[in-house]
């Protein structure tokens, strides 16, 4: 499949801006899906999609971080980059599923929280810590699925779940390879090796135990193969009664 592949190759393919984003893989897996808005103190953020979903019988609740298609969505979804009203959100509808007994799927695929002032006046980095907080103590299963770029505590803010799988080519990191390189060597030119050294990938993670599943990819990699081949294996999981 994939196991030529660079660490940086894979940063790559994660950023990729045709592969697919989180609706669409929503739209694919669950027969019916219904977006529920807003964080009843503010605004609604629309870089975290969340919402109720169903497979069957069996109802869950999603919450997701999405990115655009092109240029105007992705000013709209602000580049898949969440502001602390999509963390407060997300916690909303999180508790509302403890509260009805069902389980929570993430999907992760963020370059990290918006880094603006704005957001950081508003509690950027305690909206983070609240959100993994708060995901700690819930009482009911929640699944954790990187479908692209999963960096810093963007990421980590709805990556704490009881399963955490990762597709082939995606990457899961505190921190992108150009900050890494920044910070370590002072040098982001050196994103390269920032990559190799930060064991980002889906399989340096998984011989570390972070995460518990990889999720295969095809080698000729296109939105209609990957809904078709990866989402597949997921579908026909027992996740439904995890």
């Amino acid at each position: 499949m994939s196991g030529n592949l660079t660490a940086w190759e894979k940063v790559e393919i994660a950023r990729s801006p045709n592969r697919p984003t989180a609706l669409e893989y929503v739209d694919y897996i669950f027969d019916e899906f219904m977006e529920l808005h807003g964080d009843r103190t503010s605004t609604d953020d629309k870089s975290m999609v969340c919402g109720l979903a169903r497979i069957g019988e069996q109802n869950y609740t999603i919450v997701a971080e999405q990115k655009g298609r092109n240029t105007k969505e992705n000013i709209e979804r602000n580049f898949g980059m969440p502001n602390p009203e999509s963390y407060k959100k997300g916690i909303r509808f999180m508790k509302q599923a403890e509260k009805f007994g069902r389980p929570i799927i993430t999907f992760i695929d963020t370059k990290g929280a918006y880094p603006g002032i704005t957001a950081e006046e508003r509690g950027q980095g305690e909206a983070i810590a609240r959100s993994m907080f708060e995901m700690s103590k819930l009482k009911t299963p929640i699944i954790v699925i990187v479908i692209g770029e999963g960096s810093s505590g963007g990421a980590l803010a709805i990556g704490v779940g009881d399963k955490i799988l990762m597709l082939e080519n995606s990457v899961y990191s505190v921190l992108s390879p150009e900050g890494f390189a920044s910070i370590l060597w002072k040098d982001g030119s050196r994103k390269e090796e920032a990559a190799e050294k930060m064991k980002l990938t889906a399989e340096d993670l998984y011989g570390f135990k972070v995460i518990d599943e990889i999720i295969k990819e095809p080698i000729r990699w296109s939105r209609k193969n990957c809904f078709r081949k990866c989402w597949r294996k997921f579908k026909t999981k027992n996740y439904r009664n995890y």
